[in-house]
């Protein structure tokens, strides 16, 4: 009888981390694009910036869900799609900093720039997590 073995130990959470990422994402763009208040401020600086994202976040939301669904199947799809999520969140989330810095949205305060504080380091943080936890039991993954 063929049985597979669950994976390494952490590998719920890390499934957990990405389909988080996913939906996490989805909901920042339905909450930005309904008006809701998602946005820091309403200078058209940073609203050119963040509507420049959306492509790029899909990728990474895509790529953390098909991740997800690979590692479960232990496939070896799953590591790679796995890693490139990883990269693209540290990627987005340098990106993120590097404008936010450059552009005195930190100084703005307010709830919406410790959201923005949040992301970043969920990006910075988890992607960084992901890579080092995925590339470093690569082979019990499969």
């Amino acid at each position: 009888m063929n049985v597979k073995q669950a994976g390494p130990r952490g590998l719920g959470v890390i499934i957990g981390v990405l389909i988080f990422a996913a939906v996490l994402t989805a909901l920042y763009w339905v909450l930005f694009f309904s008006g809701s208040g998602a946005a820091v401020t309403n200078d058209p600086r940073y609203l050119a910036f963040e509507y420049a994202f959306p492509a790029a976040d899909a990728w990474m939301a895509i790529g953390a869900v098909i991740g997800a669904v690979g590692l479960l199947r232990h496939r070896s799809w799953g590591v790679l799609f796995a890693l490139l999520a990883g990269s693209a969140s540290i990627y987005l989330g340098l990106m993120d900093v590097l404008f936010d810095l450059e552009n005195g949205i930190y100084l703005l305060g307010g709830v919406n720039v410790d959201v923005e504080v949040v992301i970043n380091v969920l990006t910075l943080g988890l992607g960084s997590a992901l890579i080092w936890y995925v590339w470093s039991r690569r082979s019990g993954l499969l």
